[in-house]
């Protein structure tokens, strides 16, 4: 390599780090393999074997999808102000005004309950 050109040589240092750079790029594109939660295991978990079987995900997708659906028709009676079936921008702003409330309520609650403990060491 000590008679090539060094414009030559940097062509082909370049050329070199290209491959590696498309390597490493192809080994992070891969999906991650997704591992249950522990609720999901305490939950689907029948055999307790620490794994979901293809039965025990499929038990766990059907509930999934049964919550959701309830959770639409809950929504749906309670913002849908216009029964048309579907929640307009008003109505979607209305749920979210309520979500937000109920989590700012849930952090006052945990912000007392840890304020309390805290006064109760002293």
């Amino acid at each position: 390599m000590q008679s090539l050109p060094s414009s030559l040589k940097l062509a082909l240092g370049l050329l070199a780090l290209s491959f590696t750079a498309t390597v490493v790029s192809a080994e992070e594109n891969q999906p991650k393999e997704k591992h249950p939660s522990k609720a999901a295991l305490e939950k689907y978990d029948a055999n307790k074997d620490g794994q979901l079987s293809d039965e025990e995900k499929a038990k766990a997708k059907e509930a999934a999808k049964e919550k959701a659906k309830l959770t639409r028709e809950e929504n749906l009676e309670k913002y849908d102000a216009n029964k048309d079936g579907k929640l307009e921008e008003t109505e979607r702003a209305a749920k979210k005004a309520d979500e937000e409330a109920a989590r700012a309520a849930k952090k006052a609650e945990r912000d007392a309950a840890r304020t309390a403990k805290t006064t109760e060491k002293k």
